[in-house]
């Protein structure tokens, strides 16, 4: 199970770095849009038939930020108990946590823009922490050779 818990743990950070990827494509694409003389408007959002390169991009965030990234935090939590990693279930679950307050900053920050600023401050953090899960599921002798301590958060 170790093997599983470090690539879902290096598959979350993976996909947080895709999530930055989006919708940095779907914005830049909405600006050139919008310099070439398209209309943002209510209008235009409602009539779902806004065509621009990177108009995928927001669809793509939005799937893997609510369906995607949440089910492999899921199943990295779900795993952890079963790869014997000190501290590992703790990480999964800092994961976890993690992924929950990026999903609510994202879909409260539709209502309080301020709140995207922490959505993009917070995706730093999990994409820090899914690196830190994974890379303290290293094979034992890895972390004996650095002559590792005390585990952090263990």
């Amino acid at each position: 199970m170790r093997p599983a818990y470090r690539v879902l743990a290096y598959l979350i950070a993976a996909e947080v770095a895709i999530q930055a990827a989006v919708i940095v494509f779907a914005m830049f694409g909405l600006v050139s849009w919008v310099d070439d003389g398209g209309v943002l408007d209510k209008a235009a959002v409602e009539s779902e038939s806004l065509e621009f390169e990177g108009v995928v991009g927001f669809m793509l965030h939005a799937m893997n930020g609510l369906m995607v990234i949440p089910l492999l935090g899921l199943l990295l939590l779900v795993v952890s108990p079963f790869a014997r990693i000190p501290g590992g279930v703790k990480w999964a679950a800092a994961v976890l946590g993690l992924i929950v307050a990026q999903v609510l900053l994202g879909l409260f920050a539709h209502e309080i823009t301020s709140l995207g600023m922490l959505h993009g401050l917070n995706a730093f953090l999990l994409f820090g922490a899914a690196l830190m899960a994974g890379h303290r599921a290293r094979v034992p002798s890895q972390v004996e050779a650095e002559g590792a301590s005390e585990p952090i958060l263990s």
